[in-house]
């Protein structure tokens, strides 16, 4: 097997713990990763973790973690205490984004910083939105996810003066299906300062959101 290295000192150079991405690893190198993070005492996120693979690793590996099945994480360690106010915002289009909505907020979790999710404020019933619009203008970012023509982090980023992060999804049929049209309107976005992930991409969503976060955190 490849030996595999761990950025440990990642959190103290970017203020973001290093992720396991277990979707193109087999369950033994998952295996080694986690004695690894045990033997020097190191919390472990693990994404895409999913059910399959976690069922392949050895019950004392499962027994060492915490799985989030919604999410398809896990987590070696336990959570720090969470911020006592939640300043950023996670919302999606529709519960078909639940698996990304439930990424970001345990990775937001993991780096100790507290969210409210609000999922299912899909454009196509704008009402929706505009019931929870006065709370989404209190936050200080906001991670909106959404699948087939991804309105909905546009029409926010028209409403509110937080940040926007657009997490394009896969969730659609037809000439949606996959997240391309999702990714291209996130993109192509007129309201001015949505930032775009990949598609499916909450991890980084996340990520990018911490990082603005120790920005004004720290102020």
């Amino acid at each position: 097997m490849t030996d595999i290295i761990m950025d440990f000192q990642r959190t103290a150079r970017c203020g973001i713990s290093e992720a396991v991405l277990c979707e193109y690893k087999d369950s033994d190198q998952i295996a080694a990763i986690l004695t690894m993070g045990q033997q020097q005492q190191q919390r472990l996120l693990l994404t895409r973790l999913s059910p399959e693979k976690y069922q392949q690793l050895d019950e004392q590996h499962k027994r060492q973690l915490h799985w989030f099945p919604g999410a398809q994480c896990a987590i070696l360690g336990e959570n720090p205490p969470l911020t006592a106010e939640a300043v950023i915002g996670v919302i999606s289009g529709g519960a078909s984004d639940r698996r990304v909505c439930e990424e970001i907020q345990l990775t937001l979790n993991f780096h100790g910083i507290a969210c409210q999710l609000h999922q299912d404020l899909g454009v196509a019933g704008l009402w929706r939105l505009q019931q929870h619009l006065a709370q989404l203008q209190q936050y200080k970012i906001i991670i909106a996810v959404a699948g087939m023509e991804a309105a909905l982090p546009t029409v926010v980023a028209g409403l509110v003066r937080a940040p926007v992060i657009a997490v394009p999804t896969s969730v659609g049929y037809g000439i949606s299906a996959g997240g391309q049209v999702a990714l291209n309107a996130c993109l192509a976005s007129c309201a001015g300062g949505v930032m775009t992930m990949n598609i499916d991409n909450g991890y980084g969503a996340a990520t990018a959101a911490i990082r603005i976060y120790h920005q004004f955190a720290t102020i």
